[in-house]
């Protein structure tokens, strides 16, 4: 063994996952390093060079207003930004940006490498160094210990990664980067329920070779919204994404070709995601369907790649050669990088508790695609919330969670723990109950108060934040005093009942036909607000009476969550309860009544009888906020 360092908090991987989990344990004060491969890969996108999207935007504006990195990097980086389901409530839009890869690895790259309380290391991770079955480092592929108070592991694919190319077998993370074997060998040492999934990508192709006059082209929103509530606007160029699509022939040469592809040839046993599926997939799947949808995503500024979002495929290369050059747009289409499937090993999140520390080995943290994830943004939330808490768990703090009423954060760790996954987990805004309070456009107003109080939010942002909510506040009042009779709001054209009953401009506001703008020309004392504080108040108007209805609903998620269910409980001992609800219980272990309410399959009545028995308990707690 060569040299030891000592550390508060190890994060293993410099991925989305890695590097928000190493950013999150610094900016509490821990003494934290992060162990990669390559320093030169830190913040590499390693398929869609895109974030964001229906659900995943939500996710980036939460990273941002608990003060990660995710929304800055991606400002600096976009070069095509759009707010997607504009036709619809404020509630579903996603925010979302094609992403220049080489600008936001540099921009992610000098966050991380000037980061305060955080060392950068290149090394390779081998195995971990346990000590009273609690994590207490890890050693390095060099022989060198580094020892902590916590670990994070977030290895990506990279857990005995395989890609598949047709009959190609190419042990990997990610194309010319090797797996992580003994890492995983020891995680499978440690007895964690262990599986298998797979996600692709598809060819990338020279842009200088697509026939772009052929395609409809799709532009960046005229006015470019940032994610991160720190922006004041994009300074990156803007560009447009052409769109295409697959046809018969091309369908009819992966039909003929569906056995040599490496998930239709029984090569691969993981699970893909279903909301992304290969072309193979789709052509099986939806015989039906003549054609599919391609967006041609361009890569960069300065970078002739562009991927073909809509065709990922396992399948050979001269077989990816036919069928891609049958696509209007790609008849003479050079490829830069085959398509590929990657396979690798992930841990059943049930195995988590709520600070994605695994339950038998204190000090160990899993975050990103190890919990069987897919995306960036799911990767990058969970490693705020991995990083946070391994530096608490150092301090001998209790965990911070967040719960399904205040985050998609909240959402998203409580579906990964309490149900686990069939295949790579991505967010929607469906999955969330509570969507019309968690908007893409008020996180910080739910999350960065709670931030601070976490000892995550820097002051320059604490500083903003006070400032933003001031004038809502301010606003708010102002649109909450301001009244007028329903005879002179039809002098304004505004359609309303003459019943003689005054109205405060808020109240007008929530009408879907009366804007800000009409407001602020009925009201000129409105009219002096800042727009970004227009923008909110009017959001907010238009939600407060479904949000008020809503209390009632998150109040009673509230107690549940808060009656807490014992770690040594002894289900055996619960009345009323079915040999298959105890069996479920004690695999998942809620660790309260609320998340038990979650499991599938758990009835009204189970509840009920585990109610019940906590409560004749005489050790009764509450579990921690």
């Amino acid at each position: 063994m060569h040299d030891s360092f000592d550390f508060d908090v190890i994060v293993v991987g410099g991925g989305h996952a890695g590097c928000e989990a190493a950013s999150a344990a610094a900016r509490t004060g821990a003494r934290t390093a992060l162990i990669t491969h390559k320093v030169e890969t830190i913040g590499e996108m390693s398929c869609n060079p895109a974030i964001g999207g229906l659900g995943k935007g939500h996710l980036v504006r939460e990273i941002d207003a608990l003060d990660g990195l995710m929304a800055r990097a991606s400002d600096r980086a976009g070069i095509q930004f759009r707010m997607l389901n504009r036709s619809k409530g404020p509630a579903v839009w996603g925010p979302r940006a094609q992403i220049d890869r080489q600008l936001y690895r540099s921009a992610m790259q000098g966050e991380i490498l000037n980061h305060e309380n955080l060392t950068v290391i290149a090394d390779g991770v081998e195995d971990l160094m346990v000590k009273n079955d609690t994590a207490q480092g890890v050693i390095g592929e060099s022989g060198t210990a580094y020892s902590a108070k916590a670990v994070v592991i977030t290895t990506g694919t990279f857990l005995k990664g395989i890609i598949h190319r047709g009959a190609e077998r190419i042990p990997a993370g990610r194309v010319g980067e090797k797996p992580a074997i003994g890492l995983a060998e020891r995680l499978y040492a440690l007895n964690l329920p262990i599986g298998r999934l797979k996600t692709g990508t598809p060819a990338r192709l020279n842009g200088e070779t697509i026939d772009w006059g052929k395609l409809e082209m799709q532009p960046a929103d005229e006015v470019p919204i940032p994610f991160s509530y720190l922006t004041d606007q994009i300074e990156v160029p803007q560009i447009a994404c052409g769109i295409t699509h697959t046809n018969a022939a091309a369908h009819a040469i992966v039909a003929e070709n569906l056995k040599r592809s490496a998930v239709y040839s029984g090569a691969i046993a993981g699970r893909g995601p279903r909301y992304c599926p290969a072309i193979e997939d789709k052509i099986y799947r939806f015989p039906e369907k003549t054609r599919h949808q391609i967006f041609l995503e361009p890569e960069g500024l300065d970078d002739k790649t562009v991927y073909p979002n809509g065709i990922s495929t396992s399948l050979p290369r001269e077989i990816q050669d036919a069928f891609i050059r049958e696509i209007e747009g790609l008849e003479s289409v050079e490829i830069f990088e085959y398509g590929y499937a990657i396979e690798y090993d992930y841990v059943d999140p049930r195995a988590l508790d709520v600070g994605l520390q695994v339950k038998t080995m204190p000090g160990l943290f899993l975050a990103g695609q190890i919990n069987g994830t897919t995306g960036y943004e799911e990767a990058g939330a969970q490693g705020l919330v991995a990083g946070l808490n391994a530096a608490r768990f150092g301090r001998g703090k209790p965990h911070a969670s967040f719960d399904r009423a205040e985050a998609y954060i909240g959402v998203l760790i409580d579906d990964l723990i309490t149900r686990g996954v069939t295949e790579p987990y991505r967010m929607f805004t469906s999955r969330a109950e509570y969507r019309l309070s968690l908007r893409s456009d008020n996180a910080d107003q739910r999350l960065t108060e709670r931030g601070i109080e976490l000892g995550l939010v820097g002051a320059s942002r604490a500083e903003m934040f006070h400032v933003k909510q001031n004038a809502l506040t301010d606003g708010r009042n102002k649109l909450q005093t301001l009244a007028m009779t329903p005879n002179a709001a039809q002098k304004h054209g505004w359609k309303v009942n003459q019943d003689g009953q005054r109205r405060t401009a808020w109240e007008f506001l929530a009408y879907p036909t009366i804007s800000m703008t009409d407001i602020s020309k009925a009201f000129p004392e409105v009219a002096c607000l800042d727009q970004r504080t227009k923008d909110q108040l009017e959001i907010e108007a238009m939600y407060a009476g479904y949000i008020e209805r809503q209390k009632d609903d998150v109040a009673a998620l509230r107690r549940e969550e808060s009656l807490a269910l014992p770690g040594d409980l002894d289900y055996g001992q619960v009345g009323g309860l079915t040999n298959e609800v105890r069996a479920k219980l004690e695999h998942v272990r809620p660790a309260t009544l609320g998340q038990a309410s979650r499991i599938e399959g758990i009835t009204p009545g189970a509840l009920t009888a585990l109610l019940a028995y906590v409560r004749r308990r005489p050790s009764r707690t509450r579990a921690n906020g």
